[in-house]
């Protein structure tokens, strides 16, 4: 029904008008079709729950960060099946991200390029919100630099969102691999990342609720980089890694190269991704000896999807576009293979 019928009519507006849509009508949706709901899209079973750095997590389907920036839905995400959520990414002040328009879909490749830009309500409005939470699902902070803060005082934004999170979610992710903000991979840097991972270890322990930390990093690295996060993690004792981001790369389209041109920067997720996404996992999982949690995103369209990047060493999965493109059924297809696999 999702494919036939309400794919066509979503996929016939602007992409972002249509999911600012899509959160109202979900957010005032009746009570009854939230008690219905459930019924349709969720799959209970103690066979699915898993205990990933010291969380218990509901099942091991997540909804990406980028889709919930704001943590506008985190009681509502529930209802579709999902494990756990990640809202942001969420930067010390508001901002309002790139021009418009900056997400475009390329359904002949299952793809989107995005070049949102950070675009959130900043993280003291996100924390107002994640106070009235009533879910018990897993909810994860996502966390990035103001895009007019320089480089030099990045670290300053990522420890001002850590400080102002850390009583509301259950985990973070310090996003340096966005290639939707100016500068900002630049930080991938080891050096500023040990310095900044070392020093949110160091108020995690001060705080004391023992916050497990991810990096989230992008599909483009060489194994030389992806040595360097294996060390990296090794020396900072962090909890693991979100592989991965989007990929500034152009591969794998069937449009043609005006038409890309055309479209301009961004980062690109779902089909054309996946098969990079799940070598990095493998990579980082071999050459790890499974040492730190991976959390697998790129490219999920189907359960099977999902069961590679589980296959290739993911302790956990996120989708975002192919819950776009494939709906909330996704979520449970791919629980239902879990426990069949």
């Amino acid at each position: 029904m999702y494919k036939k019928i309400v794919r066509p009519v979503l996929f016939s507006f602007d992409p972002e008008t249509i999911h600012h849509l899509a959160f109202r009508v979900i957010k005032s949706s009746s009570a009854f079709s939230k008690l219905i709901t459930p019924h349709f899209f969720q799959v209970n079973s103690k066979k699915l729950e898993r205990n990933i750095a010291g969380l218990n997590f509901k099942n091991p389907v997540g909804i990406a960060a980028g889709f919930d920036k704001n943590a506008e839905l985190i009681n509502e995400l529930e209802q579709f099946g999902f494990g756990f959520i990640e809202v942001g990414t969420v930067t010390p002040r508001p901002q309002k991200g790139n021009p418009l328009p900056r997400l475009f879909r390329l359904p002949n490749d299952h793809a989107l390029i995005n070049r949102m830009g950070f675009n959130n309500l900043g993280v003291d409005e996100v924390v107002l919100r994640l106070k009235k939470r009533k879910t018990r699902l897993i909810i994860g902070g996502n966390i990035g630099k103001n895009t007019d803060t320089p480089n030099e005082k990045a670290k300053e934004d990522y420890i001002y969102c850590f400080n102002a999170l850390y009583d509301y979610v259950d985990y973070f992710v310090v996003n340096v691999s966005c290639p939707n903000v100016k500068d900002l991979t630049k930080l991938q840097d080891v050096d500023f990342l040990e310095d900044l991972l070392l020093s949110l270890n160091k108020i995690d322990k001060e705080m004391g609720a023992n916050r497990p930390i991810f990096i989230k990093i992008s599909p483009d690295l060489n194994s030389s980089q992806l040595d360097d996060i294996i060390k990296l993690i090794s020396i900072t004792n962090i909890a693991g890694v979100i592989a991965t981001n989007t990929s500034a790369a152009r591969e794998s389209l069937t449009y043609s190269n005006d038409k890309i041109n055309q479209i301009g920067n961004g980062g690109l997720s779902g089909i054309p991704i996946r098969e990079k996404s799940t070598k990095t996992i493998k990579y980082l999982s071999d050459n790890s000896n499974e040492t730190f949690a991976i959390i697998g995103v790129g490219g999920i369209m189907s359960a099977e999807d999902a069961l590679e990047k589980i296959n290739a060493g993911a302790d956990l999965v996120q989708v975002f576009t192919g819950f776009i493109y494939e709906g909330p059924s996704l979520i449970k297809e791919i629980n239902k293979a879990i426990l069949r696999d």
